[in-house]
């Protein structure tokens, strides 16, 4: 009651209406402009109702690098050598302050657009900032992954449990009062798997851990996502390409402007434009950039292992080696290829695991549904209308969260964390 209360106050007179106890914001009062859940995760937030955010030269950063050397059959290629070490970013206060650890999502880096502004959010705030990459990015794969088969996630939180200790052991000098973990998308899944681990090994005894945006059953998730690429996109035929289509948009959007102008509010103006994305274009692209993320996983993975699903395993891949045809096969395996060609294999060889079903419930919020339900300090922040939710899923975090879940109406997958409401609110909860 005592949150819902504060909710009332930080967000000026909204409409919460309690379902199950999760806190649920009015569509009306919400002021979140963008009602197409494709276009609020592809454009985000308009530029004017954004947080005011300081610039990169304002912040006490370190782009750093940590060495983990993961035990594993077969030594990186040699083309491998810019990643041996996993890089991370770090933001520090110049006195005692909590820290808090960010997450990213799939197969991103630690200095992706969302972490970066994440980062930007919480420094202005007053914390210390680690930015993690994804462990399902090609970096973290290949330089602190043991298994270099992203997709069990407790195993994948292991291996971010042990960098997020290296990180530590590399920055004596930093003074930290308490440890914060937030993530997004699927590095929301991670920091609650990472959490659950705390528990036992209290490295870090994290004070709050926010879950934004996660997915709640994994396969799911995956699968709505793999399902956009099927979209059928008008004007798309044997001699025109979505990507020829997108850029032609792009072409006319700026020759109308009469200038190239590049910049993060680039996306929601152009949807303003008479050139902006249909709906079925919008969900093509969602799902195109999630496919790239599969296909970098797969063959990441398969290279790595020398499986020989993607690339030969005695054909040497040097610096001057052309990959193309390996992206164009690994394009042709999307997730659901990847786990069941590499992830169940890997699951069943160490872990005498069983069906697909239970790789499932073992990955994804469920496997922790005690331990979520009963942890007062971790909370969510979702979107009703998020593209990676199935049906069922928003009643299992209402009743594992309750009040401790806030449910926004609009801003499809991640789209209005950068909305100023939001942000407030992700600012509230770790002040408590």
């Amino acid at each position: 009651m005592l949150r819902s209360l504060r909710f009332a106050a930080l967000f000026g007179g909204l409409i919460l209406s309690a379902s199950a106890l999760a806190v649920d914001i009015d569509a009306a009062s919400y002021g979140y402009p963008l009602t197409n859940p494709f276009e609020a995760t592809i454009a985000t937030t308009p530029p004017d109702l954004r947080p005011e955010l300081p610039l990169d030269d304002d912040i006490d950063q370190k782009t750093r690098s940590i060495t983990l050397r993961p035990e594993r059959e077969f030594e990186l290629p040699d083309n491998f050598w810019p990643v041996k070490k996993l890089t991370y970013r770090i933001a520090t206060q110049g006195k005692a302050a909590p820290l808090i650890f960010l997450i990213a999502g799939t197969g991103a880096r630690y200095d992706s657009s969302l972490n970066e502004y994440l980062k930007k959010l919480y420094y202005k705030a007053g914390y210390h900032v680690v930015q993690l990459s994804s462990p399902t990015s090609f970096d973290f794969m290949s330089a602190a992954s043991r298994f270099a088969t992203p997709g069990i996630t407790k195993e994948d939180a292991e291996d971010m449990y042990r960098v997020m200790q290296a990180v530590r052991a590399q920055n004596p000098d930093v003074h930290v009062t308490d440890y914060y973990l937030t993530g997004y998308s699927l590095g929301a899944l991670d920091a609650a798997f990472v959490a659950h681990l705390d528990e036992t090994r209290r490295s870090f005894n994290f004070k709050k851990v926010l879950l934004l945006n996660p997915p709640v059953n994994l396969y799911t998730s995956i699968t709505n996502l793999d399902k956009l690429v099927q979209t059928e996109v008008k004007g798309i035929n044997n001699s025109t390409t979505f990507y020829e289509l997108v850029l032609n948009k792009l072409t006319r959007y700026f020759q109308q402007k009469g200038y190239i102008d590049l910049n993060d509010a680039l996306l929601y103006d152009f949807q303003q434009s008479k050139q902006h994305l249909t709906n079925e274009q919008m969900a093509m692209l969602i799902g195109t950039s999630f496919r790239f993320s599969a296909a970098d996983i797969a063959f990441t993975s398969d290279l790595i292992n020398r499986r020989g699903l993607i690339t030969p395993p005695k054909t040497p891949i040097t610096e001057g080696t052309s990959l193309t045809p390996y992206l164009k096969r690994a394009l042709q395996c999307d997730f659901d290829c990847y786990i069941t060609e590499q992830v169940i294999p890997m699951w069943r060889a160490r872990t005498d695991g069983g069906s697909l079903l239970q790789l499932i419930d073992q990955v994804s919020l469920y496997a922790l549904k005690d331990y979520l339900h009963d942890s007062p300090k971790i909370a969510v922040m979702h979107n009703a209308d998020d593209v990676i939710l199935g049906p069922g899923d928003l009643g299992f975090l209402r009743r594992t969260f309750g009040d401790r879940l806030t449910v926004y109406p609009l801003g499809g997958h991640c789209g209005n964390l950068n909305y100023r409401v939001n942000s407030d609110a992700m600012l509230e909860f770790f002040r408590g």
